[in-house]
């Protein structure tokens, strides 16, 4: 929900862009300039006083809510209780997925037997819980970051670790498209992060390459999930014949 203050901020950016002085602005108002800073100062008016400055904009009140909430930052990460409530319904999660991956409403009802009074349901749940902000025609606005990315030690990931991991890894990885490879080595410690940037590059690679294909027919389009990790990490196997002081 936006804040008065973020509104007075926001009617401060469009007066300066309209070129329009609080001097100029004042008499279309009644008011005297100095009531008009003061009250800009304050960073608080009543609802009827931005509507006023909104007239003199030509510019409707939803039209400048709507720019407050996109200038909002976005989440890069949930709070724990939010990801209980995620977790709680797999049902829910299933859409969570299908929203971060920016799935219409449609496809997602076209695709799981959800019924639309469903599907309205979860979508508001996670308008909710803070993952999406929810607008007329089921349409949505994502309200994460591109780097968002669930608790590394939360409920979410502990689902996907319990449920989700050994369903993954026991795919041969040899269909269409597919491959799995596994690097060991040792390299600078200041180059990790640099490989790491580089993985992240391909991750919003393939999320840029899903939302440019989804104007291909459905026969044309197959679902793919890349996985990419990267740890400091010795096979639990080999742990116990690894010497004590070596690095």
């Amino acid at each position: 929900m936006s804040t008065t203050l973020d509104l007075v901020n926001a009617l401060k950016a469009e007066l300066k862009a309209a070129g329009i002085t609080y001097a100029e602005l004042a008499p279309q108002l009644g008011m005297a300039e100095s009531s008009i800073k003061r009250i800009f100062a304050k960073g608080d008016m009543p609802l009827s006083r931005i509507d006023e400055i909104c007239r003199v904009l030509k510019l409707d009140f939803a039209d400048l809510a709507r720019k407050v909430a996109d200038a909002q930052p976005l989440r890069r990460e949930l709070t724990l209780e939010q990801e209980k409530a995620v977790v709680a319904d797999r049902r829910l999660m299933l859409v969570a997925i299908c929203c971060l991956s920016q799935w219409t409403f449609e496809q997602i009802l076209s695709t799981y037997t959800f019924t639309e009074a469903e599907g309205v349901k979860y979508l508001a749940q996670l308008d909710r819980v803070g993952i999406i902000e929810l607008k007329p025609m089921n349409r949505y606005r994502l309200k994460v970051a591109k780097g968002f990315r669930w608790r590394p030690h939360g409920p979410v990931m502990q689902y996907f670790r319990e449920q989700v991991v050994d369903d993954y890894y026991s795919g041969g990885f040899d269909g269409e498209g597919e491959m799995l490879t596994l690097v060991h080595g040792q390299i600078g410690k200041s180059l990790a992060n640099l490989f790491n940037e580089r993985l992240q590059r391909v991750a919003q690679d393939f999320a840029h390459q899903h939302l440019a294909d989804q104007k291909l027919p459905a026969a044309q389009r197959a679902p793919y999930t890349l996985v990419i990790g990267m740890r400091s990490w010795l096979f639990a196997a080999f742990r116990d014949l690894k010497r004590d002081n070596a690095d």
